[in-house]
């Protein structure tokens, strides 16, 4: 059974930082794309960032360029998302995401999901 499992949310004020984990069980991790996407209250899933396989592609939506990174430890099957100079509009549920394969930034592509972690930036 596929399992990820984030890790790390919390309460930060804005300009501060977070690192999210995700950890992976029960899938070949290293054949796999993972992704994060995050949803606001009342707002849709969005695209946040994904990491291709051996971590040789990454792609970032454009709201978070140059303040998070995606990485990933085929060996201990994590994927980590460190986000840096945090915006209240960065609040929202955080999940990990697996599709086979390829990178994809749409939300119906990826077949496991976690359950999600809050994150909130205070103004």
């Amino acid at each position: 059974q596929v399992q990820l499992v984030e890790s790390g949310g919390g309460l930060v004020q804005a300009g501060g930082s977070l690192r999210l984990s995700c950890a992976a069980s029960g899938l070949p991790f290293s054949s796999y794309a993972m992704a994060w996407f995050r949803q606001a209250p009342g707002k849709e899933r969005e695209f946040v960032v994904s990491i291709s396989r051996s971590a040789d592609s990454t792609a970032y939506t454009d709201s978070v360029k140059g303040r998070f990174t995606i990485s990933r430890d085929n060996a201990k099957n994590t994927v980590d998302l460190q986000m840096n100079s945090l915006k209240p509009e960065d609040t929202a549920v955080y999940y990990c995401a697996a599709r086979s394969w390829r990178l994809s930034n749409t939300p119906g592509n990826y077949r496991h999901w976690g359950q999600g972690t809050q994150v909130t930036v205070s103004s």
